[in-house]
């Protein structure tokens, strides 16, 4: 009896260090679902409308055509009624007066607004944004905006043609939504991937105990909403999006041009090369001859990671823009085993 109990507390003991270190090891490369997907239909909608700022101090439009009429039909609804078709005026200019609508947005909350000028004016400094409506795609009017602009500190390289309005926007309309009511909820994951997306449906129907979950494709997982989650939408998603996932992704290997970036992924790896370049120097004796030919040649065994290929290089004093032409050299050679994108 007491072999059996040995038996089988040996079996629980090893059961349960397998069981630890696999939640030990999650952390170290999972993330979760709600830093890699997205909620269909749950996103920002951005607005648009066209303003005038005022008080300027003679940083203004001027003679720009469209300001001078928005100056009289604003002035003519206010109460002024003016004998000539246009004002010109350097302490006005007209901009367009941008917004991101947040969802599930209600009435009287507030936005932070962009301006930005789109006559001559050299600098909306000092302005006031006057009541501009913001409307959607559709044309509907979603919030109106109004106050002093802030350009922010930019020293003597600060752009003055376009600022900011913190809060100066006000919501208007509440977003409908029926979202806490829903029979079924889409994610759609950032980085589309079959292997994420099969490990994201199998974890959420182990976290909700049954099938609930499925993927639809490499980047689209559809849920149905289980019975003890029925009108309980809000509770359902918190639950998804806190289950953790190790996300998959290609080999691939970022470069940018411009700035002598390179981004190389783990998973890259690069078949038995020959580099030759820099300042590492090899003898090889030749079989005519007793003389040394030095050749600047560095040699990288098969199926290395990037870490070996980057100390390599790195031995042979190679800087980023070198290292740049080499990993395109490598790829073209067909060694480099992974995605080269160019940016």
């Amino acid at each position: 009896m007491s072999s059996i109990l040995r038996a089988v507390r040996s079996i629980f003991y090893t059961m349960l260090g397998l069981l630890l270190g696999a939640l030990l090891a999650l952390p170290a490369h999972a993330a979760r679902l709600k830093d890699i997907a997205s909620i269909r239909g749950v996103r920002e909608n951005q607005l648009i409308g066209y303003g005038i700022v005022v008080g300027l101090r003679g940083t203004g439009d001027g003679k720009s055509e469209f300001t001078s009429k928005s100056l009289v039909r604003m002035l003519d609804k206010l109460g002024m009624k003016l004998d000539q078709p246009t004002v010109e005026s350097k302490n006005a200019a007209a901009v367009i007066v941008t917004a991101s609508l947040p969802p599930f947005a209600k009435a009287g909350n507030p936005l932070d607004v962009t301006v930005s000028a789109i006559g001559d004016a050299s600098s909306l400094e000092g302005g006031t944004l006057l009541q501009s409506p913001l409307r959607a795609a559709n044309d509907q009017v979603f919030a109106v905006a109004q106050g002093s602009i802030s350009l922010g500190a930019g020293g003597k390289d600060a752009f003055t043609t376009v600022g900011r309005v913190p809060n100066g926007g006000i919501i208007e309309k509440d977003i409908s939504n029926d979202f806490a009511t829903r029979k079924m909820f889409r994610l759609t994951l950032h980085n589309p991937d079959f292997i994420t997306a099969a490990r994201a449906v199998m974890t959420i129907n182990k976290e909700l105990g049954g099938q609930y979950a499925s993927a639809k494709d490499a980047g689209t997982i559809d849920i149905v909403t289980p019975f003890a989650y029925d009108g309980r939408g809000v509770e359902l998603m918190a639950t998804i999006e806190a289950v953790e996932i190790n996300p998959d992704s290609k080999a691939k290997v970022v470069i940018n041009e411009k700035t002598g970036t390179v981004i190389i992924g783990e998973r890259v790896k690069i078949s038995r090369i020959a580099i030759a370049h820099g300042n590492l120097s090899v003898k090889v004796m030749t079989k005519d001859s007793k003389t040394p030919v030095e050749e600047k040649v560095a040699i990288i065994d098969s199926g290395v990671s990037v870490g070996d290929l980057v100390q390599a290089l790195n031995k042979l004093g190679i800087s980023p823009k070198d290292l740049i032409s080499l990993l395109q050299s490598i790829k073209a050679a067909g060694a480099l085993h992974g995605e080269l994108e160019i940016l």
